[in-house]
C-alpha cells in the first residue's frame, strides 16, 4: 500500500480525539511530503539533528515532536520550534529546556517519561520520582516549560496481556495527576505495534511510523 492509503487506514482506525504522531526517522522530505499532502501535520523524530535539518526544509505549519531519548546539549537546536517533548527522563533535562525556550521567548510543552516496561533499555522516572519532580520548588521555578502529561513504551513482546498491563498501569497513574493538575491533557502511549492497545487503555497520543511508511532499514 501507498503512503496515503497506509496514512488513512490508521486513522480510520483511531477515535478523532487521539492525535497521530507520523514518526519519520531516517525517512526522506519526499516521503515526509506525501504525508504531509494526504493532510498528516504531527511528526515525530528522534534525534535533533535529523528534526531540524528536515524543518528547514518542510512547510513551517508542521508540528515537530522529539521523541528520542534527549541530550541536554542539543536541546538549542530545537527550541525554536519544537511543538512538544514527549521523553523527559531528568530534572537536568527540564531545566535546559526552559534555559533555551526563554532565549526564544517561548513555552515548551512537554511530557514526563514513566519507565512501566520489564526492560533495562527503557528509559524513564518512576511514579514516585514524578510526584517528587512535580512537588519540588526548583520544579515550580521554571517558568519557560510546560508538562502536559506523560509518555511510556510498553516492553517490546508479542504478550498483549503484558502490553494491555503496562499501558493500564500508566493510564492510572496519568489520571491519578491529571485530578491534581489539570493542564495535564495528554497521554503518548502506542506505536505502530501495539497502538490499538494503548487507545483501548487510554492513550490520545500515538507514534507510528512503520505502519504508515513501512519498515525501518537504518
Amino acid at each position: 500500500m501507498s503512503i496515503e492509503n497506509n496514512l488513512q487506514a490508521v486513522l480510520k482506525s483511531i477515535p478523532i480525539h487521539v492525535t497521530l504522531v507520523a514518526v519519520t526517522k531516517t525517512k526522506s522530505v519526499d516521503e515526509i511530503l506525501t504525508a504531509y499532502n494526504a493532510g498528516q501535520r504531527d511528526f515525530g523524530e528522534n534525534k535533533i539533528q535529523e528534526m531540524t535539518a528536515k524543518y528547514e526544509l518542510l512547510p513551517k505549519d508542521i508540528r515537530w515532536h522529539m521523541i528520542g531519548h534527549l541530550q541536554s546539549n542539543k536541546v538549542k537546536y530545537m527550541a525554536a520550534y519544537v511543538h512538544l517533548i514527549h521523553g523527559i527522563d531528568k530534572f537536568s533535562t527540564l531545566k535546559e529546556i526552559d534555559k533555551q525556550a526563554k532565549k526564544h521567548n517561548r513555552i515548551i510543552n512537554c511530557l514526563l517519561q514513566v519507565y512501566i516496561a520489564e526492560e533495562e533499555t527503557k528509559y524513564g522516572f518512576d511514579q514516585d520520582e514524578i510526584v517528587a519532580l512535580l512537588e519540588s520548588p526548583e520544579f515550580k521555578n521554571l517558568q519557560n516549560v510546560n508538562i502536559i502529561g506523560l509518555m511510556g513504551m510498553a516492553t517490546f513482546t508479542d504478550n498483549e496481556h503484558q502490553i494491555r498491563k503496562e499501558f493500564k498501569l500508566l493510564a492510572r497513574f496519568y489520571h491519578k495527576l491529571q485530578a491534581v493538575y489539570p493542564n495535564f491533557k495528554c497521554l503518548s502511549m502506542g506505536m505502530s505495534s501495539d497502538y490499538l492497545i494503548a487507545i483501548d487503555e487510554g492513550s490520545t497520543l500515538i507514534r507510528v511510523g512503520s505502519a504508515i511508511f513501512g519498515e525501518r532499514y537504518l
